[in-house]
């Protein structure tokens, strides 16, 4: 029998357990020759989310992670993938938006010879017109400065098989972007499509775009090419190529007995320049940031305890 390790990054989500793991058991039930562990690693929740979870150990093998502080959900993912024992490992959001119905079919592609499965989203149900449009500009800016080929609409719903997950375990980048990293890893990469539903219950943890999808977009952007920076290059040209049509006017100008633009013009040229300037320098403090992170060496995240219930006890 294999092992399959299905994780779930949550913060809040009492009203969505419940049915998830009745609908996680009721499609794992299906699967032939595979055993599962279910792996929730709590972003300091404080409503009764750990509490039914511990209800649940009774009749499932369910081990809880508890963080010691809200770490957020990379290093959540970060610490379910450490933990996990599985053969193959998928993780997933625990607010029911992706059908755990599809599982069979990432473990059908699996079983031909897959080592990560990803998720398309061809639909996406109960979302606004405005936030859907903002995360198709990401993916395809983040895929178009990428050195690797990133699927666009693919998030974090996928399995990785277990030579895949000890790869990206023994990475020690401080501030991953995960969804990048299970494509840089390599090895055969295949994708199921899928409609992705509305959210079960509650409201969504990423609706401030500052604290959800920009830092997704930046790690994104920064995790995977350095094109960024060289595109400084390129617009630096473009205003020197553009200061010496200013200087070549001006000499026009003086020459032909016309008008010199006053003030204005300045203003244009110094706010064009300006802007040029800002933008690049706030693009190197990203970098920058990332180097700064990284040389602390401080760990990505802090487990309080883990809760298992094949041991029965704390660890």
């Amino acid at each position: 029998m294999k092992l399959l390790s299905i994780i779930f990054s949550f913060r809040n989500e009492e009203k969505n357990i419940p049915e998830l793991i009745d609908r996680v058991k009721s499609t794992l039930s299906k699967l032939q020759n595979w055993n599962f562990e279910l792996i929730f690693v709590n972003d300091d929740s404080d409503d009764n989310s750990e509490k039914l979870l511990i209800e649940k150990q009774k009749s499932y093998p369910i081990k809880i992670i508890n963080m010691s502080r809200r770490f957020g959900t990379g290093p959540c993912v970060l610490a379910g993938l450490k933990h996990a024992k599985g053969d193959a490992a998928i993780y997933m959001d625990s607010d029911l938006q992706d059908p755990p119905e599809i599982i069979p079919e990432l473990i059908k592609k699996f079983e031909n010879g897959a080592d990560v499965v990803h998720t398309k989203r061809t639909k996406r149900l109960g979302e606004s017109k405005f936030r859907m449009l903002l995360t198709k500009i990401a993916y395809r800016a983040i895929n178009f400065v990428s050195d690797i080929p990133l699927a666009i609409d693919a998030g974090d719903f996928k399995l990785l098989s277990k030579r895949v997950l000890e790869n990206i375990n023994s990475l020690q980048e401080y501030n991953p972007y995960i969804r990048g990293l299970s494509v840089w890893v390599g090895f055969k990469q295949d994708y199921v499509l899928y409609v992705r539903q509305s959210r079960f219950s509650g409201k969504s943890k990423f609706e401030n775009l500052l604290s959800g999808p920009l830092p997704q977009l930046t790690r994104g952007l920064t995790s995977f090419s350095t094109a960024p920076l060289y595109l400084g290059i390129i617009l630096g040209i473009f205003a020197i190529f553009f200061s010496l049509l200013i200087i070549i006017y001006a000499f026009y100008a003086k020459l032909t007995g016309l008008a010199i633009p006053g003030s204005s013009g300045v203003l244009i040229a110094i706010s064009f320049f300006s802007g040029i300037i800002l933008t690049f320098i706030g693009i190197i403090g990203i970098y920058v940031a990332r180097i700064y992170e990284q040389s602390q060496g401080r760990p990505r995240y802090i487990i309080k305890n883990i809760l298992d219930s094949e041991k029965g006890n704390k660890e």
